[in-house]
């Protein structure tokens, strides 16, 4: 399931952005100022971002720009009541990969949400490789060294999950609703379970434990 940003200051509108993603399948994260944005881009954690142009503090222009320049390469869909050619070009020179004016219609939105997301994945390097961790995301083969290991598609899930995002903490709740696909009662322990699983198939030493955060691949 892949897992949006929505950088949106503006509480109806990003209420309306957020419920209409959900209904079509995807994990979403509200932000309401720069700063924020900036920060929850930076760990890698989304697969694409809508970005605000007005938000407080940082505007949306800067926060792009900050993000290129750290090397991210997150999609981002810049979402704006501002109309000028200026504006737009702006945008797209600062690293945007489309602009979409408000008002807007939520299926547009949607479909261009969806082709970026496709482009990303087709850009994506079907081998995943973490040390002497593989995960070949065609195949679902899942290699330690030189041994095949045999994942369910939920292990694999969350397996691949830890290797697009090596040596950053991901929550149990960033797990849920990521591989998962929904939101499970905050007293569930299945994260834990799958990764015991894990550990017992790709080596005890190679999932951290985070105190209080949550999990990270080493």
């Amino acid at each position: 399931m892949a897992a949006i940003l929505i950088a949106e200051d503006e509480a109806r509108i990003a209420s309306f952005i957020d419920k209409g993603l959900r209904a079509a399948g995807y994990a979403t994260t509200i932000v309401g100022t720069g700063a924020d944005a900036l920060g929850h881009a930076r760990t890698g954690a989304f697969d694409l971002m809508v970005l605000d142009i007005g938000l407080p503090g940082m505007d949306g222009y800067t926060v792009l720009q900050e993000l290129r320049a750290a090397g991210s390469t997150t999609p981002v869909i810049i979402l704006t009541a501002r109309t000028s050619g200026d504006d737009v070009l702006a945008g797209l020179q600062g690293g945007a990969d489309d602009y979409m004016r408000k008002p807007f219609r939520f299926d547009e939105l949607l479909a261009r949400i969806r082709l970026r997301l496709r482009d990303a994945t087709l850009a994506a390097p079907p081998v995943l490789a973490r040390g002497d961790l593989s995960l070949d995301t065609r195949s679902r083969r899942a290699t330690v060294g030189d041994r095949v290991v045999d994942l369910s598609a939920r292990e694999f899930a969350l397996a691949e999950e830890f290797v697009r995002h090596p040596d950053q903490v991901l929550s149990r709740e960033q797990l849920l609703s990521r591989v998962w696909g929904y939101d499970f009662d905050p007293a569930s322990n299945v994260v834990d379970v799958y990764v015991r699983y894990l550990r017992g198939k790709l080596g005890a030493e190679r999932i951290e434990t985070v105190r209080g955060a949550g999990y990270r691949l080493r």
